[in-house]
């Protein structure tokens, strides 16, 4: 079960973001359980869906017990680096498409309130939250943010653009700026088309009462069906989280997954 949810090529990428056990000087206390062991049971708690006290007891450490690594991880920003690595590895053998890139977002309802929820507009005021993907041509997410469900889609640009981080490529220096960015009606400004010129990013965004969304959907799709394959995570149909930092880490490990089975074909 172990090896099957993180395989040998996964775990020794995580090795490389995951920081040292702390030290016990004095001795005593608990085995503490080894970090693929914990890594294994939080991949399947993000996939299945379950809470942590649903956790089988065939993956060795308990549910509280994995879910406290997993706050660990969270804070030191462990998901994210790993997104960004397995991303590095991608662009080193040349498997992202820079020349067409595209953002979209999707809501999620949260059962509880908690940072980074509000009021969503189209769901009857229920609170929830959103979750914003930029993703390169063939629909890998290569920058993702959260949001509460009542913040405008076009505020979210210009972080998500920032937020890409530098990753390698085949040949030459690290890339950060896709060459073009496809985006909807919702982010029909002319400052978001003006800052995105600044910084060489044609803009594809389409303009309300002129485009069709027809035409902009021969594009976009794909970023559509990176968000239906966020639902490959179950733990992703909700927001269950009080914390934004763990509701953006299962996003993060949602995007890694999608990601690392790309690196794996």
């Amino acid at each position: 079960m172990v090896e099957r949810l993180v395989p040998d090529e996964l775990w020794e990428l995580f090795q490389r973001v995951v920081p040292p056990a702390p030290s016990r000087p004095q001795g005593g206390g608990r085995r503490r359980y080894g970090d693929r062991e914990v890594l294994a049971a939080i991949v399947f708690v993000a996939t299945s869906g379950c809470t942590w006290r649903q956790l089988p007891p065939s993956f060795g450490p308990s549910g509280p017990t994995a879910h406290r690594r997993f706050t660990e991880w969270s804070k030191g920003r462990v998901w994210a680096k790993l997104h960004r690595l397995v991303l590095d590895e991608l662009g080193a053998r040349g498997g992202l498409d820079w020349s067409r890139c595209a953002i979209d977002s999707v809501n999620m309802r949260a059962m509880k309130k908690g940072d980074l929820t509000g009021p969503n507009p189209v769901d009857r005021g229920k609170y929830g939250s959103k979750i914003y993907l930029i993703t390169e041509r063939s629909g890998l997410p290569i920058s993702v943010g959260i949001s509460g469900a009542n913040l405008h889609d076009s505020q979210a640009l210009i972080p998500l653009v920032c937020g890409i981080p530098p990753i390698r490529s085949r040949r030459g220096p690290r890339r950060q700026r896709p060459a073009k960015l496809y985006a909807d009606k919702g982010y029909d400004y002319n400052h978001l088309r003006r800052w995105l010129a600044l910084r060489g990013i044609t803009h594809r965004i389409a303009r309300k009462g002129i485009e069709s969304s027809q035409r902009l959907g021969r594009h976009r799709w794909t970023v559509e069906r990176t968000m239906a394959w966020l639902a490959g995570c179950r733990r992703l149909h909700r927001r269950y989280e009080r914390k934004a930092e763990h509701f953006l880490a299962f996003t993060s490990i949602a995007c890694t997954l999608i990601c690392y089975r790309r690196l794996t074909k």
